[in-house]
Parts: structure tokens; C-alpha cells; sequence
């Protein structure tokens, strides 16, 4: 291998750091809609209020952070901070006994996460030259997924053959979650900026979040836009979860459903990544949203467990194709002084609207069925695809 083609050493630290969060994060994540709904007694509306809420709240963070970041003199603090508090508070869902109180963790969960994902993503965009930048966070979206199966299987581990209790496997998510954090308080190695002249500090709010600062083209807006429409039909993952117990799947394999579904998505994502950097953002993007919307529309007329497997790995797929390439396309439409919120505006787009994806989604099941919010998500997702196009186009640059 080349070192043209090596990754840096920057991204992949910062690649295992989410290895390690994700592996402590999805030790609960799979178990918790069987968690809420059978042991502390919430309904499938509160599941999706759980994360919708959860995710919101992570959305401002992500904002306010972005903004500050391309003001400070170092990324590294914030992403320490946030991988910190997340790590710290995350296994404290063993010790829930009403829904209000994984309502809570999750919040502040959450507030670790807005704290580090805008400053991680901007110092993943400057590690990378522009030729690989979608192989660098399709690396690091491969990790996270590599996590998100190494999680799922410790707590199937845990459950089955150690026969340890729900609660004490949430409570061993700690951890993996303590040696993230090492590993970026250790491993990570931020190359510091030349000073710059001192900036007076910002006066009004809107500055403060993010919502005024260097100019951003009118196609990075208009592609905030379609993000938009897309996040509207992605509501969470757990209620693929829950779809598959709806046919008949045994409550004890959910863990490994969880684990397929990111074992395909860590095995095509740095892939994916690298074919935006030669295919372009946007044709990868706009593949990644189109098989999305019809896996989730197949999803309604899924009636079997093994129908809901094949779906999974097709929607896992779909994952793979668009979110490195949407992250990359974000830090290409950035100047090189906004890209903490640039990325901060994008992710306050994306978060903001898991709360009416998940929320609306878990209504629809509830209220209608499960068949209705698949195929509303399933649409929302194909009418994005077209948008996309709209959104990028060239006369759109500023």
C-alpha cells in the first residue's frame, strides 16, 4: 500500500475511539425497545420519543459546538469532553425502573455526543486530503458500525451463555466506554492550526449556535434541505427490532439482527467512502437513499423472519452508500474557516428531525400500523433521492 493511499494516523485513532463507543453503546441500544416495553412498561410512542427527544437534544449541542470549535484553538478538548460524559453516563440504564429515567440517561447521553460529533468531523475533514476524504469517514462510519456489531454479540454473550441479568449488561457497557476515552485522551493527536488573530467573541445568539458566520453557499443549504426530507423517513433502527419480533422472531436473537445490520454496513462502508471520492458525492448518496426507500417500503409487506434478514442486509447496504459520502460532501462544500458549522448545521439538520421521524414513526405503528409507517418512511426517502439532484445542482454555488 502506498502511503498516498495510507489513511492518517488521526482518523484511524479516532476510528477505534468509536469502535470502542459503539461496542458500549450498542450493548443496550438493541435491548432497549424490549427493555422499555417489557420491563419498565412504555409503549412503542415512547420508544420513539425516547430517541427522537434524545437525538434532538443532541442536534443543539452539535450546533453550538460546531460554531465554537472553528473559534477555538483546538478540536481535541471537545471531543474528549463528549466521549467523557457519554461513557460516564450511558451504563446508568441499568439502574432504571421507569421509562422517565432511561428518558434521562439517554438526554445526557446525548449531550456527550452533540458536545464531540461537530469537532470530531471537522478534525476528521482536515486529517484527510480531499482525494480520500470519502474513504476517511467511510473508514470511520465502518468502525463505528465494526462497534455496533462487537456490542450486540458481548451482550448475546452475556444473556445466553453467562446468563448474567439485562440490567448487569448495561451496566458492563462502562467498560468499553472507559477505554474510548483513553484512547482518545492518548491516542489522538490533534496538529494545531497556525494562530490566528484573535476573534472578538460573538454577541448574538444566532452566532453563538452557528447560524451566522462565514458565508455558505446556497448548494450547501439547498443540500441541507434534502438531508432534511431524508432524516424525516429514517426514524430509528429499533423499530426494525421491533418489526422483527412482529413476525415471530425470538426476543434473544434481536442482539444478533442488531449485529448483522452493522456488520454489513462496517463491511461496505469504507468502500462506499472511497467510490464517492471517484463516482462523486452525490450519485453515491443518491444510491444509498433510493435502496433505503425501497427496503423500508418491502419492509410493510415483510411477513416472515427471514424476509426481515435479507431486508435488514439490504437496508444495512443502503447505510453504507450515503452517510460517509454526505458527511464528505458537507466538508466539500465548506470553506476551510467554517467547517466546525458547517458540520454543526448539519447536524442540528439531521437531529432536529429524528424527533418527528422517530416520534411520527412510532405514532403511525401505534395508531395505524406497522405497514403504514414503513411505507410513509419508504416514500419520504425516494422523494429525497429526487430532491437531491435539485439540491446540487451547479447553478445552486455561490
Amino acid at each position: 500500500m502506498s502511503a498516498r493511499s495510507r489513511l492518517p494516523a488521526t482518523v484511524i485513532a479516532l476510528g477505534l475511539v468509536s469502535l470502542l463507543t459503539d461496542a458500549a453503546s450498542e450493548m443496550i441500544m438493541p435491548l432497549l425497545p424490549i427493555f422499555l416495553t417489557t420491563v419498565v412498561g412504555a409503549g412503542a410512542a415512547f420508544v420513539g420519543l425516547v430517541v427522537g427527544v434524545a437525538d434532538t437534544t443532541a442536534a443543539f449541542v452539535k450546533l453550538a459546538s460546531g460554531a465554537a470549535v472553528d473559534r477555538a484553538p483546538a478540536k481535541k478538548p471537545f471531543v474528549v469532553l463528549g466521549y467523557t460524559l457519554a461513557s460516564a453516563v450511558r451504563p446508568l440504564i441499568a439502574l432504571a425502573t421507569a421509562p422517565w429515567h432511561v428518558l434521562a440517561v439517554r438526554f445526557t447521553d446525548r449531550i456527550g455526543k452533540g458536545l464531540r460529533s461537530s469537532p470530531r468531523d471537522a478534525l476528521l475533514a482536515g486529517a484527510a486530503d480531499e482525494d480520500q476524504r470519502g474513504r476517511a469517514f467511510g473508514f470511520h462510519r465502518a468502525m463505528d458500525h465494526a462497534g455496533a456489531v462487537v456490542g450486540p454479540l458481548a451482550a448475546l454473550v452475556l444473556l445466553r451463555v453467562a446468563g448474567v441479568p439485562l440490567r448487569t449488561v448495561f451496566a458492563l457497557a462502562a467498560i468499553p466506554g472507559a477505554l474510548a476515552v483513553a484512547v482518545v485522551v492518548l491516542g489522538v493527536h490533534e496538529t494545531r492550526a497556525p494562530a490566528k488573530a484573535a476573534l472578538a467573541p460573538p454577541k448574538r445568539l444566532s452566532e453563538r449556535l452557528g447560524l451566522r458566520g462565514a458565508p455558505l453557499s446556497p448548494r450547501f443549504r439547498r443540500y441541507l434541505f434534502a438531508v432534511a426530507l431524508f432524516t424525516l423517513a429514517s426514524s430509528t433502527d429499533t423499530f426494525l427490532i421491533l418489526k422483527a419480533l412482529q413476525v415471530g422472531m425470538a426476543p434473544w436473537l434481536a442482539p444478533v439482527l442488531w449485529a448483522a445490520l452493522h456488520l454489513v454496513r462496517a463491511a461496505m462502508s469504507t468502500w462506499a467512502g472511497g467510490l464517492s471520492d471517484r463516482m462523486g458525492r452525490a450519485s453515491v448518496i443518491r444510491i444509498g437513499w433510493v435502496i433505503y426507500g425501497v427496503s423500508y417500503a418491502a419492509f410493510a409487506f415483510a411477513s416472515t423472519e427471514l424476509q426481515v434478514w435479507l431486508l435488514v442486509a439490504i437496508y444495512g447496504g443502503a447505510s453504507a452508500f450515503h452517510e460517509g459520502a454526505e458527511k464528505a460532501l458537507v466538508a466539500d462544500l465548506a470553506p476551510a474557516d467554517a467547517k466546525g458549522r458547517a458540520f454543526g448545521l448539519f447536524h442540528f439538520t439531521v437531529g432536529l428531525c429524528a424527533l418527528p421521524a422517530s416520534l411520527g414513526f412510532g405514532a403511525l405503528w401505534q395508531f395505524a400500523s406497522a405497514r403504514a409507517a414503513f411505507l410513509t418512511s419508504g416514500g419520504l426517502a425516494l422523494a429525497a433521492a429526487l430532491l437531491l439532484g435539485w439540491a446540487l445542482r451547479p447553478d445552486a454555488v455561490a
